[in-house]
């Protein structure tokens, strides 16, 4: 049985440290604002296992004009926990969250390789894809809640 509750910043980095930052120091996986009081860090776990993370940042994108905004980043699902809807899971309760918090928009860089899961729950890509250093290839995907 899966549950999805929420974790201090620290216990994201054993996810996102081989899905998001392989090969790359522990330090990496440290994003600015982790540990402000407006980021929340969602940690989902199968059988007390932590399987899957993701981390909504109180954060405004000028080229939307809503007013209350969420970024989500950092959304990682560990390999072998892949293709069972865990992923869609974390997304969903970040929507939730941000629905009883009446925040508008959710908006994040995506990696061109997750552009099609996230269309598929209704997010709209904008704009041309660009770089992030020592990431890689992304386009900025949003939706309106």
């Amino acid at each position: 049985m899966s549950i999805i509750k929420e974790i201090p910043s620290k216990e994201t980095y054993i996810v996102r440290q081989p899905v998001l930052r392989a090969g790359k120091p522990i330090e990496s996986c440290i994003f600015e604002g982790d540990d402000l009081e407006t980021t929340h860090h969602f940690g989902l776990f199968e059988n007390d296992n932590l399987t899957g993370i993701i981390s909504l940042f109180y954060k405004i994108n000028t080229i939307f004009a809503e007013k209350n905004q969420a970024q989500i980043r950092g959304m990682a699902v560990l390999e072998t926990y892949q293709k069972k809807g865990f992923g869609e899971a974390l997304v969903k309760h970040c929507e939730t969250y941000c629905n009883e918090n009446k925040v508008e928009l959710i908006w994040f860089n995506a990696r061109t390789a997750a552009v099609g899961f996230y269309k598929k729950m209704n997010y709209q890509t904008l704009g041309e894809a660009f770089e992030i250093k020592d990431v890689g290839e992304h386009y900025l995907m949003y939706k309106k809640l």
